[in-house]
C-alpha cells in the first residue's frame, strides 16, 4: 500500500474537470502543488454519493483555505459515470474526478479492494491523502464501513496539524 514519502506512480487515466474529460496519467493530474485526493469504491453508490462526496465539496473552501490546490475524486469507473456523477453532485467547480475504469491506479497505489461478492468486481478502498508535489505525505484507510479517517473533516484537521 502507498505510504507516506512515495511518489504518485505514473499511470494512464482520465480525468474529469470542469474543462471537460482529459487524457493523462495519474503522476501529471496529482504531481503539482498540495492535492487532496479521495477514493471511493463507486459513483453514486449510497455512501459515496451521500457522504464522502459532499463532504469534499461542501468544505472545499476551507480545504483551500488550509492551502490545497486541487482536490480529487477516484474511483474505478469509466469516465461518463464519473463525469454524470460529477454533474449530479453539482461538484465540478470544486473537486476534479479521476476515472480508473480497470482500477489500474488503485492497484498501483495498493488500494485495490475487490468487491465481487457484491458484484461490482475490483474497486478502491475508502481512502483519503494528502499529496504534495507529487509526493504522498499522509495516507488515511478507513477500516469499516463508513466515512470517519477519510472524510473532508479528518482531512483538514490533518492539514491543519501540519500547518
Amino acid at each position: 500500500m502507498i505510504e507516506r514519502g512515495n511518489p504518485v506512480p505514473s499511470v494512464g487515466i482520465k480525468l474529469v474537470t470542469a474543462a471537460g474529460v482529459e487524457d493523462t496519467t495519474s503522476d501529471a493530474a496529482l504531481g503539482q502543488g498540495t492535492v487532496v485526493l479521495f477514493s471511493v469504491p463507486g459513483a453514486f453508490t449510497p455512501t459515496c454519493h451521500v457522504n464522502h462526496l459532499p463532504g469534499f465539496v461542501a468544505n472545499a473552501a476551507k480545504l483551500r483555505e488550509a492551502g490545497v490546490d486541487r482536490i480529487v475524486c477516484a474511483a474505478a469507473n469509466d469516465h461518463h459515470v464519473m463525469k454524470a456523477w460529477a454533474e449530479a453532485s453539482n461538484a465540478l467547480s470544486d473537486v476534479d474526478f479521476l476515472a480508473d475504469g480497470n482500477a489500474a491506479l488503485a492497484k498501483a497505489l495498493g488500494l485495490d479492494k475487490d468487491f465481487s461478492a457484491n458484484g461490482m468486481g475490483t474497486r478502491y478502498a475508502r481512502a483519503a491523502a494528502i499529496i504534495r508535489n507529487g509526493v504522498f505525505e499522509a495516507v488515511f484507510v478507513e477500516d469499516a464501513p463508513g466515512v470517519t479517517a477519510s472524510g473532508a473533516p479528518a482531512i483538514l484537521m490533518a492539514l491543519q496539524a501540519t500547518a
